[in-house]
């Protein structure tokens, strides 16, 4: 299952419909998502009720860094110290697709 195939806009309670993730949200995990390392896999995965969503090495990257504290501004910056480009508009995107499927939560920054 690939998290990022969902085009369906947030509708979290305090957003508007429609509206992708802006740079001063604070996104972290929904309180019923984990993110394990898989032994087996040797991949990070996130693990949900009946489900285990196996993410590539950017997108366990970003999602580290989900922790509610860092901003989507802070996490794009974070990112782009430790690789040579990280496209703003992707990382967005990524989290949007999350937050439609409730694996991710925003609070406004």
């Amino acid at each position: 299952m690939d998290p990022t195939q969902s085009g369906t806009p947030r509708t979290e309670a305090g957003t508007r419909h429609g509206v992708g993730v802006s740079g001063s949200d604070r996104p972290r995990l929904a309180r019923h998502v984990r993110l394990t390392f898989c032994r087996t896999r040797r991949r990070q995965t996130l693990q949900l009720p009946e489900t285990v969503v196996v993410l590539n090495g950017s997108g366990a990257d970003i999602l580290e860094l989900c922790d509610g504290r860092h901003t989507v501004a802070e996490i794009v910056a974070e990112l782009g110290a430790r690789y040579q480009t990280v496209p703003d508009d992707e990382v967005r995107q990524f989290l949007t697709r999350l937050v439609a499927r409730r694996y991710v939560e925003i609070a406004d920054g």
